[in-house]
């Protein structure tokens, strides 16, 4: 796998290099009225492309912050609930072993004497 991203980022360093070297015709950029800079072709769409994928960069950053909120805000809720779950079956088994407490033991008759076979 590495040989295969040294091999993709060779091939766009070089079309890189090709790009820049075929357009060096300058360009005239106005930013306000009044301001202009004259920058070659290929200094220009690369400073542009840099711009666009540091946009890129921060909005996923931007994203990922967000989602990861989001999955704490949920985890969170979560964990409440599963809290609550705990103390309904903590409660529930209180209550069920003093219902069977109350129940008569196993091979018991009802008047209290054990019944032989």
């Amino acid at each position: 796998m590495p040989q295969i991203n040294f091999v993709l980022i060779f091939v766009f360093g070089l079309a890189m290099v090709m790009f820049t070297l075929e357009n060096t015709a300058p360009t005239t950029v106005k930013f306000l009225p009044g301001v202009a800079t004259t920058l070659p072709l290929a200094v220009l769409l690369l400073i542009v492309g840099g711009i666009g994928a540091t946009a890129a960069w921060v909005f996923a950053v931007w994203t990922g912050v967000t989602r990861q909120i989001a999955t704490s805000d949920q985890t969170q809720a979560q964990q409440v609930r599963i809290e609550e779950l705990q103390q309904d079956v903590e409660r529930y088994r209180t209550a069920m072993d003093a219902q069977m407490s109350l129940l008569p033991a196993a091979g018991e008759s009802s008047s209290g004497v054990a019944e032989s076979s």
